[in-house]
């Protein structure tokens, strides 16, 4: 599985002033699920696109420091060669449909007929991503009669399909209502447990909260912090960059509840039960 490492990382866009990612060094293990958050501006999107080497392949400007995916350099490495180990999901869906397929089946199968890819591994892959992502149902359908969450989790399953080592998702429920988050999520998650590396930007922090191993805080294309979820949502600046603590972190704060043996509060429902039962027995 492949590891990420980021040395020194800066860029500016062609006519900025200001560097969108500035200075950033950091290291990803095989695996992890990492959640970005940070308020607009903060270089989340700009840092996923360099990650896939749509920085500084098509989009140009000022680009300094090395972006390792293992001992490949992303930016002198060719973008078909990165997109064998990366794959990205835009928050957009209809941004990676391709608008000639009549079908989800047909859709799925796009990328892998352009790698070249046998037939019958063709067909053994698709099946494999429509089951994972849970829309076997839907593969006869048009990609354009699908819901928000469905047409997200075909735009997954078509980079599933091609069998990266890691996937980057900027934003991927931004557009879509409560039931389509959840569909994605659930699907994400199975990925991360089959041990895909999954590096996520979203603004839903119960839900980064809840499935990240680590977060990554960023402000105006710095690293504020790169740490586990209790940590990060737990820092007394947080609102001064733009992010507000999960819901129940937000709670124990205003109670003074602390997790156990720490100075750090809670970020999910689970880990906040057990302080409130504690309080009732009287134990705080």
């Amino acid at each position: 599985m492949a590891t990420i490492t980021v040395e020194n990382l800066k860029y500016k866009y062609p006519l900025s002033k200001q560097f969108a990612l500035d200075n950033l060094s950091f290291k990803i293990e095989p695996g992890e699920f990492i959640g970005i958050i940070g308020e607009n501006g903060a270089g989340k999107s700009s840092l996923c696109q360099v990650l896939v080497g749509l920085i500084p392949h098509f989009y140009k400007g000022s680009y300094g420091g090395k972006v390792y995916i293992d001992d490949q350099i992303v930016s002198k490495s060719d973008v078909s060669k990165i997109c064998q180990k990366v794959g990205i999901v835009f928050q957009n869906p209809f941004n990676q449909i391709t608008g000639s397929k009549l079908t989800v089946y047909e859709e799925i199968a796009f990328g892998l007929e352009n790698m070249g890819i046998e037939h019958s591994e063709m067909i053994r892959r698709i099946d494999e991503a429509l089951e994972l992502l849970d829309i076997v149902k839907y593969k006869d359908r048009n990609p354009f009669d699908l819901s928000g969450g469905q047409m997200q989790r075909m735009a997954i399953a078509s980079i599933i399909a091609m069998q990266p080592e890691i996937i980057i998702l900027d934003e991927p429920t931004s557009q879509l209502d409560p039931q389509g988050s959840e569909e994605v999520f659930k699907a994400v998650q199975s990925l991360a447990k089959k041990g895909i590396t999954i590096v996520m930007v979203e603004h839903k922090m119960e839900k980064i909260a809840a499935y990240s191993n680590r977060v990554m805080l960023l402000h105006k294309g710095k690293l504020i912090d790169f740490d586990t979820p209790q940590k990060v949502f737990s820092r007394a600046d947080l609102a001064e960059y733009g992010v507000n603590a999960p819901a129940y972190t937000e709670i124990c704060k205003a109670l003074h509840l602390h997790s156990p043996g720490t100075n750090l509060y809670p970020v999910t429902l689970e880990e906040t039960i057990p302080l409130f039962q504690q309080v009732r027995k009287g134990e705080k």
